[in-house]
C-alpha cells in the first residue's frame, strides 16, 4: 500500500521509515518526523519500532530504536527531551538544560502533554498510538511546539493552551503559525460512548456537529482531527496554514501503532521536531 499522500510523505532512509508533513518540510529552519511501527529492534508485541520506555519493553531495545530513528531522520540523540503524558493539558517550555529528560535521564515531571521551545538544537519528543499529534511552527519568531491531544486533551483544548504559552513566552502571533494535525485514529474508526461525546457536544463555541456524529445504537463517531482543527482556527491560526493528515492509525495499523487495532498490546510512536 502507498501511504504517501497530498499531506504527508513516507521516508525510508536506512530502511527505517518515518513520516513527514509536506507543509512542514518546506520550512527550512526545522526538522520534524513521525515514527512508524517499522524499522526497530523490539520484539514480541512491541515489534519492531517501539519508542515507549513505559510499555514493558526491554529498555535497551527502546534505546536502540531511538538511536536508529534519530540517525535515519536526522536528529541528535543527545538533544531529545520527552513529554510525560497523562491526558492533561500542561505545556512545558524546555531549554537545552532539559536535554535527555525522559530518554536517558529520569523524568522530572509527571504531567506534560505538550512541549515548546525557541532554542536551537533541542528536539521535542511526544508519544502516540491513536491520539492526535499537533505540530506548531512560528515562522516569524522561530519557535516550535508539539502536543499530544487524546480525547480528554482535545476536549480541554490543549491546542489553544499551547498557543497561549507560545504567545506568552515567544511573542507568537497565531496568524504566523504553521500547524499540522495527525496521523491519528480518524472519524471512520473512532467510536465513543455518550459520556465521551457529551464533552465535545458541549464545545458550543465550535461547531460540534462537524466532529460528533450520533449512531443508531447510542454510540457516536468522533473526529478528533476536525475538533483540533477548529480549536486552532478559533485561536487565530489561518485555516490555510493547517495541514490535516489523511492517515488513520487504525486503518493503517500495519504501518502505525494503534491502541484499538492491537487491543492495547502494542508499542508507541513518537513525533520529533527541532529548530536546526
Amino acid at each position: 500500500m502507498n501511504f504517501n499522500s497530498k499531506t504527508n510523505s513516507i521516508n525510508n532512509k536506512d530502511t527505517i521509515p518515518y513520516i513527514t508533513y509536506n507543509s512542514l518540510s518546506e520550512i527550512s529552519f526545522i526538522n520534524h518526523a513521525f515514527s512508524t511501527r517499522l524499522g526497530g529492534v523490539s520484539e514480541g508485541i512491541y515489534s519492531s519500532m517501539n519508542m515507549g520506555f513505559n510499555r514493558g519493553d526491554n529498555p535497551e531495545n527502546v534505546t536502540k530504536n531511538y538511536k536508529r530513528f534519530c540517525k535515519s531522520a536526522g536528529f541528535e540523540y543527545e538533544s531529545l527531551v520527552a513529554s510525560a503524558q497523562d491526558h492533561n493539558t500542561y505545556v512545558r517550555v524546555v531549554t537545552s538544560a532539559d536535554k535527555g529528560i525522559g530518554i536517558y535521564k529520569p523524568r522530572d515531571m509527571q504531567s506534560v502533554d505538550a512541549l515548546t521551545t525557541n532554542e536551537r538544537g533541542v528536539t521535542l519528543v511526544t508519544y502516540y498510538a491513536d491520539c492526535t499529534p499537533l505540530f506548531f511552527v512560528d515562522k516569524k519568531n522561530k519557535a516550535i511546539a508539539l502536543a499530544h491531544a487524546g480525547w480528554r486533551g482535545t476536549a480541554a483544548k490543549i491546542g489553544a493552551k499551547v498557543i497561549d504559552t507560545m504567545e506568552q513566552n515567544f511573542g507568537t502571533d497565531p496568524s504566523d503559525l504553521i500547524c499540522a494535525i495527525g496521523p491519528s485514529i480518524s472519524k471512520c474508526c473512532y467510536e465513543v460512548d455518550k459520556e465521551c461525546a457529551d464533552n465535545f457536544l458541549a464545545l458550543k463555541d465550535l461547531n460540534p456537529n462537524d466532529f460528533v456524529t450520533e449512531k443508531s445504537d447510542g454510540k457516536y463517531m468522533l473526529d478528533l482531527l476536525e475538533a483540533n482543527r477548529q480549536i486552532l482556527v478559533s485561536k487565530g491560526v489561518k485555516a490555510e496554514n493547517i495541514t490535516v493528515s489523511d492517515l488513520c492509525t487504525n486503518c493503517s495499523s500495519e504501518l502505525l501503532w494503534s491502541h484499538r487495532a492491537t487491543k492495547g498490546q502494542r508499542g508507541v510512536m513518537c513525533a520529533m521536531m527541532c529548530i536546526k
